[in-house]
């Protein structure tokens, strides 16, 4: 069966639209509630906490049932149908449950989506940075045109441009054909806990909450801070797609820098790399070329650490547990550890104020850092034990 090319891509470029409408604008959308920090920190956190469950649940169901595209569809469905009742919503309380309704099924897709591209794949995987890539083309073409939108109209039209992106995602999943081997791809489920309990996946795990949290203040309070010190808001979606930019060309250059490389040291450069971009922010924020530099470094800090845990996944779990493995990276980093960045920074951005909470991000990248030295070696675990 040849590559569904056009169609893996166009989900990737419909899901992550979604996400440059919602992570860089969500934020100014609560704020304009008059929503505090704390109450944004926990709103936002809400976001990633449903990752923490979701994904497992759908990614055991997907393992045992091989019913993986279906999950997929209907997942995005049921988001868009969740998502409409943000409409009749004013207060936190109301926001928050919404929030919680569509992204249980939003953030049960991907990981799930992730295991249908690598199958229509085969032993072709290193052409997964090329079709992932348009995920980021997806979030650039979104921050841009929404950022450029809300100078011209107000922030509470975001709900409505989200919905329609939801809309189209849905509609492309209808177009994604099943990989020829779904359908026996069944787990019972024997094994699993063996593979997860290895120190090295274990260690693994917790540099995924670790470098997750680490984003927490990023992608929780950049657009506020960028605006209160003068930042139009075309400018932060110009700083925002830079970044994302910076992404897409090093998944163009992923295969080559992993084949020449290796994950480890990619992992342990881009962790360093992370800590420098934390630091620049907290402290240099209002220092527009630094900016510049800092939201480049979102290639390490999201790209390569993105592909690299994807990689490894792939190579932990064995081809019946993908499913469970893709779920549980999802949820121990953008579930876990983003639910904590976003609700730790919510609490500390008033008390302690931005250098300081940037700084925090920055010592848990460190932590990150010293846990791969000591345990991300993948050549001596092998993928089939």
């Amino acid at each position: 069966m040849s590559l569904p090319y056009v169609r893996l891509s166009g989900f990737y470029f419909f899901y992550f639209a979604l996400l440059g409408a919602l992570v860089p604008y969500w934020s100014l959308y609560l704020k304009s509630y008059g929503f505090g920090a704390e109450t944004i920190g926990i709103l936002m956190g809400l976001l990633h906490g449903t990752r923490i469950v979701a994904p497992n649940i759908w990614g055991w169901l997907a393992d045992r049932t091989g019913q993986r595209l279906r999950i997929v569809q209907m997942g995005s469905l049921v988001t868009c149908l969740v998502f409409v009742l943000i409409f009749w919503q004013e207060d936190a309380l109301g926001i928050g449950l919404v929030m919680l309704g569509f992204s249980f099924f939003w953030n049960a897709v991907l990981p799930q989506f992730e295991v249908i591209t690598l199958g229509h794949l085969g032993d072709k995987r290193d052409r997964y940075s090329r079709i992932r890539l348009w995920g980021s083309i997806g979030f650039i073409a979104a921050v841009l045109l929404v950022g450029w939108l809300f100078d011209w109209i107000s922030v509470r039209w975001l709900p409505a441009i989200m919905l329609a992106i939801m809309v189209m995602i849905w509609l492309n999943a209808l177009f994604v054909t099943a990989p020829e081997k779904e359908a026996a791809q069944r787990d019972s489920g024997d094994g699993f806990i063996k593979l997860l309990l290895r120190p090295q996946v274990l260690a693994f795990f917790a540099i995924c909450f670790l470098v997750q949290f680490s984003h927490g203040a990023y992608y929780t309070f950049y657009s506020v801070l960028m605006e209160s010190i003068g930042y139009a808001r075309r400018e932060i979606g110009i700083l925002w797609s830079i970044g994302v930019l910076a992404e897409v060309v090093i998944f163009v250059y992923m295969h080559t820098l992993i084949q020449r490389f290796g994950l480890r040291n990619i992992m342990i450069v881009s962790l360093m790399l992370c800590v420098l971009r934390w630091l620049m922010i907290g402290v240099w924020p209002d220092h527009l070329v630094l900016m510049l530099i800092a939201q480049t470094l979102h290639a390490a800090t999201f790209g390569t650490l993105h592909a690299v845990g994807i990689a490894l996944v792939h190579h932990y779990f064995t081809e019946r547990t993908h499913g469970q493995g893709q779920a549980l990276f999802s949820s121990f980093g953008f579930g876990a550890g983003g639910a904590a960045g976003a609700i730790a920074s919510g609490f500390l951005w008033d008390e302690i104020g931005s250098t300081s909470t940037f700084a925090i991000s920055a010592a848990a990248a460190a932590i990150a850092i010293v846990l791969a030295w000591v345990w991300i070696r993948p050549e001596k675990v092998q993928q089939n034990p």
